[in-house]
């Protein structure tokens, strides 16, 4: 088995594979060699819990890890794409679909170095037939090659993501419903089956499956922006919304997760799969239909620009020369990842009043001082929260930490 990409989604991903199916030899292969470097060392180029301990168990055993992408391409049988798609930030689609040129070369890279048939796993997030259009790459070679294209989109959660490879809620596996790609389907279903009970392992055709995945991300953000936006009512009529998110979360047909209150969402997820399902639906004329997603991503943005302005009116509106110490800088508790934090918003902001910011976190300080590297010196970084908070005329709480995980 081989993954391309060495991020948070194929580093996790194939380390668990590894150490529940000694019996294959699985590698990890991307095109930066201080990543891969850093995944054969202690000090892994990301944090989860339990992630080293889970990579000492295979690596160097059936767990590899390498820059020799052709290499890897040659000898496997079965390839996931775990790639970064971001957003567009130029041409058409821009601020809303998805950037694929790194998919698109990944598929000629396979397509060139290819000298027998292959499985392709989609695991990166792809709008809806990018798996037809990865076909259309792969079939175009004079070599006689056969390339079948699988959807297996990730679900994981950052912070939990080896708890959530390990006992999913549920596996997704999509293909074609043609006899080759039913019998590459039941591959990728006979590897999740070495430790995933069969009934949730869930099979569909390919549009479903992508689009499954850019569905549950927007449902998931559509719920913290609902709660979001009602924390602002609370705040005008002294209701506690803390409270009010306890009462509805009691309903069985609403459920407890994603009801709490926050700054707004981030991470490299859910506002890019909104806004990929937002112009996914534009494209296909389904303005009213994008409208209603797009305004999820609306919500977000109001309640982290919210969040500023009522930092600034406690202060006697007025922020300049005074210390604020942040709290958390990543997206969320229990990970490095900075990717789309909101503290990131809220920083920039608060310097462009002049504030003397401070920043705490006991993961993210090296991603934190890389997003912000503009401003230099400019801005304290501390791991330790006391050292962060002592004559701090503020301290605001970014981060959902336990107090455990914050040594406070």
């Amino acid at each position: 088995l081989l993954c391309i990409g060495a991020g948070y989604v194929g580093g996790p991903t194939m380390a668990m594979i590894a150490h529940k199916c000694p019996q294959y030899k699985v590698t990890v292969v991307d095109v930066m060699p201080a990543k891969i470097a850093a995944w054969q060392t202690d000090d892994l180029p990301i944090y989860e819990p339990g992630l080293l301990d889970l990579v000492k168990t295979c690596r160097g055993k059936n767990l590899f890890f390498s820059t020799d992408v052709d290499k890897g391409i040659k000898e496997s049988e079965i390839i996931f794409i775990s790639v970064n798609t971001p957003t567009k930030t130029f041409g058409e689609g821009a601020g809303k679909s998805a950037d694929l040129q790194y998919w698109e070369k990944t598929a000629r890279d396979i397509l060139r170095a290819s000298k027998s048939d292959k499985i392709i796993v989609e695991r990166s997030t792809l709008p809806v037939k990018t798996a037809i259009a990865m076909e259309r790459i792969l079939s175009l070679n004079e070599k006689g090659l056969k390339f079948e294209v699988v959807s297996n989109p990730e679900f994981l959660a950052e912070g939990t993501a080896i708890r959530d490879l390990e006992k999913p809620d549920r596996v997704l596996i999509g293909s074609k419903e043609t006899k080759s790609g039913l019998e590459a389907r039941k591959e990728i279903v006979d590897i999740y089956a070495n430790w995933i009970p069969r009934d949730r392992l869930i099979t569909s055709n390919l549009m479903s499956s992508e689009l499954s995945k850019l569905a549950a991300n927007s449902f998931l953000a559509q719920r913290i922006s609902s709660i979001n936006s009602l924390s602002a009512l609370c705040e005008k009529v002294d209701a506690d919304v803390n409270e009010v998110a306890r009462a509805i979360g009691k309903d069985s047909r609403i459920g407890d997760k994603f009801l709490k209150a926050s700054v707004g969402f981030g991470g490299s997820c859910f506002k890019k799969d909104i806004l990929n399902l937002t112009y996914l639906c534009e494209t296909f004329g389904l303005y009213e239909i994008a409208a209603y997603w797009e305004s999820i991503v609306k919500m977000n943005d109001y309640q982290t620009n919210r969040f500023v302005q009522t930092i600034t009116k406690a202060m006697f509106n007025t922020i300049t020369n005074k210390r604020i110490a942040l709290f958390g800088f990543a997206f969320k508790a229990n990970t490095s990842d900075t990717r789309e934090t909101s503290a990131l918003y809220v920083t920039r902001k608060l310097m462009m009043e002049k504030a003397h910011v401070v920043i705490s976190d006991p993961k993210a300080i090296k991603n934190a001082k890389n997003d912000l590297k503009e401003y230099g010196n400019d801005i304290e970084y501390q791991e330790d929260p006391y050292k962060a908070a002592k004559d701090a005329h503020a301290i605001a709480i970014i981060t959902e930490y336990e107090k455990t995980s914050f040594y406070f």
